[in-house]
């Protein structure tokens, strides 16, 4: 088998579980090292280390997928899905969920997300890509989906070689799939809808929002397909209004609603428009929910993002009766836990708000999250109490 030797002392990230290894990492390749094979990793005294997807043409050259000594074929990826899949069935409602989270599960370059009946599947790197039509196989047999369909329609491909397609991978897969989550229906455009259809990671965050609903009156902010929203006035709000600036989203967060009998309101808007105008009106709400898309994808523009989340907070907090409560969250995974909490607390202090953190969470169960790889852990969902 090829062989990559790694430079002195960059083993040590290897060995403490850290599954990437770039390519200013490795000292030299031995035998013929094809792109998107699975090849040996050694140390630079000669140590196996381990076995890794190899892909020249990334920057992440190697991404590690087992630390023993054995083959890498099609038992071996049953083994590490049925894993996953044990793991969903345990903590998770494998009716919706995170089936398969990269390297998180020990499959780099791998998502796969279930909607019901129907997989939506990613693959983010190159090995995993040459592998996909067995990979859909092995996932609908393990998990009883009738259908997979791939969304590798994602700008990150670009990375690895790799073009932006779709298609169905295996099965029948609707245009339309309706699932459950926390009692609620929500329809999923698997084909066409953001992502992989639908944001799972939220789940056990919008279940929590729970106690600060009743009688409350709710605003939620980039509310995309009408998910905290239909949540609050299912927990007994009284009055929420959701607001996304896409008026597809809009149609299919009322979709939602009417499915469920909530009779939640929804409008088109800027949210950074639409919080200005509601701020200088004076408005008041029990509940504000802010859940913005990435503000950022890489290290260069962090500043500019944080300023954007600034911005939509201190609107957020002004918004916010006294006594009332703020659910903000930040999925930009260059936005560390500390900078935000940081970008919340100098917001609270331009905008004369005195802050209680009731709770700071992260992604749901189904997205686990890898200690010795920060990279795993990338939402941030802060519930605060604002008071004057």
């Amino acid at each position: 088998m090829a062989k990559a030797i790694l430079r002195k002392t960059r083993e040590s990230k290897v060995r403490a579980g850290h599954p990437w290894i770039y390519a200013s990492e490795i000292e030299r390749e031995e035998g013929t090292c094809e792109p998107g094979e699975i090849i040996d990793v050694i140390s630079c005294k000669g140590t196996f280390l381990g076995r890794a997807l190899y892909n020249p043409q990334s920057q992440i050259t190697l991404r590690m997928i087992t630390t023993n000594d054995e083959p890498v074929d099609e038992a071996f990826f049953r083994r590490r899905i049925e894993d996953a899949w044990a793991y969903r069935k345990l903590l998770c409602d494998p009716m919706s969920c995170r089936v398969i989270f990269s390297e998180s599960d020990f499959l780099p370059g791998l998502v796969v997300d279930k909607f019901a009946d129907v997989l939506s599947v990613q693959t983010l790197s190159l090995a995993m890509d040459r592998r996909k039509h067995m990979l859909a196989q092995l996932l609908m047999e393990i998990t009883g989906a009738t259908g997979a369909y791939e969304r590798n329609d994602v700008p990150v491909r670009r990375h690895e070689g790799l073009s932006q397609v779709t298609g169905l991978l295996a099965g029948e897969v609707p245009d339309r799939v309706w699932m459950r989550e926390n009692g609620i229906e929500f329809a999923v455009d698997v084909k066409n809808g953001q992502k992989t259809g639908f944001f799972l990671d939220q789940k056990q965050n919008r279940a929590a929002i729970r106690p600060f609903c009743a009688g409350a009156k709710v605003i939620d902010c980039f509310c995309h397909n009408g998910s905290f929203s239909l949540h609050a006035k299912k927990y007994g709000a009284r009055e929420v209004l959701g607001v996304d600036i896409s008026e597809e989203a809009i149609e299919v967060a009322r979709e939602n609603a009417e499915r469920n009998g909530l009779d939640a309101r929804f409008e088109a808007h800027n949210c950074f428009d639409f919080l200005r105008e509601k701020t200088e009106a004076g408005e008041k709400y029990d509940l504000v929910i802010l859940d913005p898309p990435a503000f950022t994808k890489s290290r260069a523009t962090v500043e500019s993002a944080l300023r954007g989340y600034k911005e939509i907070n201190l609107r957020g907090l002004k918004l916010t009766r006294p006594g009332g409560f703020l659910v903000t969250c930040s999925c930009s995974q260059h936005i560390s836990a500390e900078m935000f909490q940081d970008m919340l607390n100098q917001a609270a202090r331009d905008a004369k708000k005195r802050v209680r953190l009731v709770e700071f969470r992260t992604q749901a169960l189904d997205h686990p999250i890898l200690p010795q790889a920060p990279e795993t852990k990338y939402l941030k969902c802060v519930f605060l109490q604002v008071m004057e």
